[in-house]
């Protein structure tokens, strides 16, 4: 099978990766930036690259839009007029606009598609075949769609080793809305209200702690990306902002009414909500996940010290979190493990390495502290 990818930043490059590696297909690319294009190639995120859109499609039995959400509609467009055959995806973050826009004679071929992966880092310089392994994969056919065409997109989100779901693109949006959309809205938010504030003449932003780094990890992502994502998807972000304010508004009412027993009911939700999450994404029982919180001394070699006891005893890093303190303090990790054995053991070891560690389960109530 022969791909064309148009667009070789992070997305579009990790995908030629990850289909020349892990597939029998033959990946001609193509991206309005020569030095991009140039770096995918030497990248070897492609076999040859095209030197215009139409010689990308020419022979091309599926194409893959990987531009910039505001340019998918527009490049959408111009593919189904090079070529007559191929089948049509996308790789956006926002569907039900793409889809709607998609010619009448064009519906049959377009299948809609998200990858629910990604990084901070972009370009193909940053492109790595593995971005999309265990991933969900959002397909968004509709009733106009070639089913022939659904299963070849289907078998070319499985060879990336992603998890192809279809779903309707009013759907998808929502999700996406909720879950990636919104908590960068919300990073922004909290990074530009902190920023703003002044407590008699000291800058909360000079004495922030890890909770504030960890919550605003996305914050000032791309603009060039995000503004497109935001006016694109407006109407479901929009519901999502909205829907935060009344919440905001509930817990405001609690803590002027001194409402316990609100409070302790809403956090309680909100650590079952966290743990079904990392649940899902480690494919295993909440009750089985343990968090490491180990000391990091500030020198070289620190972090990796830590990897490698941990490495070499067998005991899988399923997640992790770094904060820094301060020079002299060093900073503190956050590790999930999955068994309340791998953690103590890992507890041991971190202890042994002069580390001061403890772990206790991700759910309340799972296992003491050790």
């Amino acid at each position: 099978m022969q791909v064309a990818i148009v667009g070789l930043g992070l997305m579009g490059g990790s995908l030629g990766l990850a289909l020349r590696e892990r597939a029998t297909s033959s990946v001609i690319g193509f991206d309005l930036s020569v030095d991009e294009g140039a770096v995918a190639l030497e990248r070897g995120c492609v076999d040859r690259l095209a030197g215009s859109l139409g010689e990308a499609c020419a022979n091309a039995d599926v194409v893959v839009v990987a531009t910039p959400v505001s340019a998918i509609v527009d490049v959408i467009e111009q593919v189904l007029a090079a070529t007559p055959t191929a089948t049509i995806t996308d790789i956006g973050s926002t569907k039900g606009h793409v889809v709607a826009s998609v010619p009448g004679e064009g519906r049959a071929r377009f299948i809609g598609g998200h990858p629910i992966c990604g990084s901070e880092a972009h370009g193909a310089a940053h492109a790595r075949a593995e971005l999309f392994q265990g991933a969900t994969w959002f397909l968004t056919p509709t009733v106009e769609s070639d089913a022939e065409r659904l299963t070849q997109v289907h078998a070319l989100v499985t060879a990336t080793g992603a998890r192809p779901v279809v779903i309707d693109a009013a759907a998808h949006d929502s999700i996406v809305a909720l879950t990636s959309h919104f908590p960068h809205v919300l990073a922004n938010v909290l990074a530009t209200q902190v920023a703003a504030t002044d407590v008699n003449g000291h800058s909360p932003l000079h004495s922030v702690g890890g909770s504030f780094r960890d919550m605003t990890r996305v914050a000032g992502a791309n603009p060039a990306i995000w503004i497109d994502i935001f006016l694109d998807n407006r109407e479901a972000v929009l519901a999502a902002v909205e829907d935060a304010q009344a919440r905001l508004g509930t817990v405001a009412d609690a803590l002027r009414t001194g409402d316990e027993a609100f409070l302790a009911t809403w956090i309680a939700e909100a650590a079952a909500a966290r743990s079904e999450a990392l649940a899902q994404a480690h494919r295993t029982a909440p009750s089985d996940l343990h968090e490491l919180l180990a000391s990091v001394p500030d020198r070289p070699g620190a972090l990796s010290s830590i990897a490698q006891a941990l490495s070499a005893a067998g005991i899988n890093i399923e997640e992790f979190s770094l904060s820094h303190i301060s020079p002299e303090r060093g900073g503190e990790i956050r590790i999930i493990v999955a068994g309340a054995d791998n953690a103590a053991r890992a507890v041991e070891l971190l202890r042994a390495d002069g580390c001061i560690a403890t772990h206790t389960p991700v759910v309340e109530g799972a296992g003491g502290v050790a």
